[in-house]
């Protein structure tokens, strides 16, 4: 399978996540704004879309970690090779995960709805492990530039939302309950049930299961559910540094 080529665009420049400003990212070391780790997850999954089909949607699972940013224009590559087991591996040369279909039902431990609460400071003491989040419900609406530009938000005739549309909705759960500094969405472990279409009404749940220190920096991970009315779509276990060591 040829690379799956698309030029890199900083789809959150104007976001509160000041990591993407070229002037913040240069005080912890970036040559510029960094391009979310969810744009450049839905490059691969593009990729991934490509070899295993629109099925992947409904079937799919990948794990990718992110360890180097992409910058605005940057051409991002993205190569897939065969593993054992009917699973590939996808890569960019600063990101990189495994990809296959997964049959497995959907789990029904599921975190539980809760009403959204006011933001409050993130620190060591409000990221506490198992710390229930507000709930976010919001009608998806694929008319929105997405986090997937410059790719469109939808994907084939039936315009199933694009898989980077999804897996922004867990940073905005993050986002939902906290304040933050800049912060970097560092890994994810998707899985699929259902595609979304557009005009469905989302229920975005989310549970805190882990928080620790490495090398300085302060991480949290998020169990995150995102359902459509009683269907679910993605379980996501998202990891991010919510406190850069400068």
């Amino acid at each position: 399978m040829a690379p799956f080529l698309v030029r890199a665009v900083n789809t959150a420049v104007d976001s509160e996540n000041r990591i993407h400003d070229d002037r913040v990212a240069a005080e912890y070391g970036f040559r510029g704004g960094l391009v979310p780790g969810v744009t450049v997850y839905g490059y691969m999954a593009s990729a991934v879309i490509e070899h295993f089909g629109p099925e992947w949607l409904e079937h799919g699972a990948i794990d990718v970690r992110f360890f180097q940013p992409f910058y605005e224009g940057e051409q991002v590559e993205v190569s897939i090779a065969e593993q054992d087991q009917g699973r590939i591996k996808v890569e960019t040369g600063r990101a990189s995960g495994i990809a296959w279909i997964d049959d497995t039902a959907p789990p029904a431990d599921y975190p539980a709805g809760h009403p959204m609460p006011d933001r409050v400071p993130a620190s060591r003491e409000t990221l506490r492990v198992g710390t229930i989040l507000g709930t976010i419900e919001k009608t998806l609406d694929l008319s929105q530039p997405g986090m997937s530009a410059p790719l469109e938000a939808w994907i084939g005739p039936e315009c199933f939302a694009h898989p980077a549309i999804l897996l922004a909705l867990a940073n905005e759960i993050l986002l939902s309950n906290y304040i933050l500094g800049p912060w970097i969405h560092s890994s994810s472990e998707v899985r699929n049930f259902a595609s979304a279409r557009d005009g469905e009404l989302l229920h975005v749940r989310g549970k805190i299961v882990d928080a620790y220190e490495r090398k300085g920096h302060e991480f949290v991970v998020l169990d995150v559910a995102i359902l459509a009315g009683e269907r679910p779509l993605s379980r996501i276990r998202h990891t991010a540094i919510w406190k850069l060591r400068k």
